[in-house]
């Protein structure tokens, strides 16, 4: 009788084999996955939060599948085969990745270091479709492999943590931050060899200053699930209907005498309570800051606004007011200049615009 613990290995090797044949299908069957996921999410959160506990669930098969291959290492062909268990984990990385990039790609402030960030998650995705480069680095970069899963989850967590656990943007990052170490830690092992006291310390130095600079590099990183829909500046507002009103010049003179609404729809998972500020700069100089609070769900983004009032003398130059979380990590800008000339000033009417992004993924999320 076929020993049954030499035929699982054969069949899966079977199984690996017809899985190759259409491996081409996988990025696209990942890209568009990814995409669906985030129109999905835009019409129906809790279905978001389902997709995001399928991914997690999957990072714990993989992880329970290592623990299986470690336990049985002794005895023959009990393993499941590399090559399978690095399919496996590619068709998840490809999912993971495209799954967070449209949340990245639509709340990056572009012309902000978060470009490099998202940048990074963009190069990890091409990564994972290119067959050579991925499989050489998971065969001959171990500890790189171990980084790239590690940086996986770290962005699903930024992801899962505002759309599953209701967790604000700050303590998700800090989830984030705390976990990322601990998921990398095969990588560090393999960079240190730990095998004297002194190396061991070393790893645990490197693992709390991986954390910290995680952290600590908060202002790199886009707030995943919390972007602007559209902003405005009014010299007047309708509280009632929360909308912007009336018409101005920007002039030192209009604003000394009216003051400046500056309105911001924010779009944030449903049940989420966040805190963010309007940071008012002039000349790149913090002149003012107000502390909002946005709470989730609707469609056309949470309406939040402050107004400043008292400018002072010195008003002409350029100014911003930019939109932060509690954290630091910024949703997004609005700039605009004051000049005294009436005819070349700015005329603003509370008009609504959008925020520089991913526009075609802002038109479909809305529309």
């Amino acid at each position: 009788m076929t020993n049954v613990s030499n035929l699982v290995p054969a069949r899966l090797e079977r199984l690996y084999h017809w899985l190759r044949r259409y491996y081409w299908l996988w990025p696209l069957i990942s890209f568009g996955s990814g995409i669906f996921s985030f129109f999905l999410i835009s019409r129906q959160q809790s279905l978001g939060a389902w997709l995001a506990l399928a991914l997690m669930l999957t990072w714990l098969l993989l992880s329970l599948e290592s623990l299986w291959s470690w336990w049985h290492r002794h005895r023959e062909h009990s393993s499941l085969p590399r090559l399978l268990a690095t399919f496996c984990a590619q068709l998840t990385h490809q999912e993971t990745l495209f799954f967070c990039l449209p949340f990245f790609l639509i709340t990056t402030v572009w012309d902000s270091g978060q470009a490099i960030f998202t940048g990074l998650l963009v190069v990890c995705a091409i990564v994972s479709i290119v067959d050579p480069l991925y499989f050489s680095i998971a065969e001959k970069r171990r500890w790189l492999y171990f980084s790239y899963h590690a940086l996986c989850v770290f962005a699903v967590l930024l992801v899962v943590g505002p759309l599953l656990l209701r967790l604000s943007t700050g303590t998700s990052l800090l989830l984030a931050a705390i976990v990322f170490p601990l998921v990398a830690l095969p990588s560090l092992i393999s960079i240190l060899r730990p095998d004297r006291a002194w190396r061991w310390l070393a790893l645990v130095v490197l693992a709390i200053s991986i954390s910290g600079g995680a952290w600590a590099l908060r202002t790199f990183i886009p707030p995943a699930t919390l972007w602007i829909d559209a902003s405005a500046l009014s010299p007047s507002f309708d509280t009632a209907e929360r909308e912007p009103r009336g018409s101005m010049v920007l002039t030192p003179d209009n604003l000394r005498a009216r003051g400046l609404y500056a309105f911001t729809a924010v779009h944030a998972p449903l049940g989420l309570n966040e805190h963010i500020r309007h940071v008012w700069r002039h000349e790149g100089k913090v002149v003012d800051e107000i502390d909002l609070t946005i709470q989730g769900g609707r469609d056309q983004g949470y309406r939040a606004w402050s107004r400043k009032q008292h400018f002072g003398t010195d008003i002409a130059g350029n100014w911003q007011v930019d939109v932060v979380t509690d954290a630091g990590q910024r949703l997004g800008v609005i700039r605009f200049e004051v000049i005294d000339d009436v005819d070349q000033a700015r005329k603003v009417d509370g008009r609504l615009e959008r925020t520089p992004g991913i526009g075609w993924l802002r038109r479909h999320q809305k529309d």
